[in-house]
């Protein structure tokens, strides 16, 4: 696993972004979740990242130890948390699960990816962590 900066950080989150805006050029709004994420992935691992689809991330409760209390949509190279959304605009409960998600499996970054928006840039949301100074 790279080195967790910023720089790394950033570098993955944008070629995620650039994957997003050409799968939403070529398809606009209008298919399932499963739909953009599985064109994703295609593209992420074609670009020689590492993607984990249906993560699941475990909930640990005063020694209790449930393993798969939530499933993120997407891991990016052990790093960089993807949630995929297909609707016309996120709500506050789509951001407070990316929040979660990113406590639960201790990631730094996370993006909220609305293919449902009119366009892509629109549709993008980066949530943070604790992320690196550096």
């Amino acid at each position: 696993m790279p080195e967790l900066t910023a720089a790394v950080l950033n570098g993955i989150t944008s070629t995620i972004i650039e994957s997003a805006i050409r799968i939403h050029r070529t398809f606009g709004s209008g298919l399932l979740e499963s739909a953009y994420a599985a064109c994703l992935q295609h593209d992420l691992s074609s670009a020689g990242l590492a993607v984990e689809r249906q993560k699941p991330l475990p909930l640990m409760y005063r020694g209790l130890k449930v393993d798969c209390a939530y499933r993120a949509d997407m891991v990016i190279a052990g790093l960089v948390l993807v949630e995929v959304k297909a609707v016309d605009a996120p709500h506050n409960v789509h951001r407070r699960q990316v929040n979660t998600y990113l406590r639960l499996g201790d990631y730094r970054v996370g993006l909220l990816l609305n293919f449902g928006a009119p366009t892509m840039k629109q549709g993008i949301e980066r949530i943070v962590n604790g992320f690196p100074d550096r």
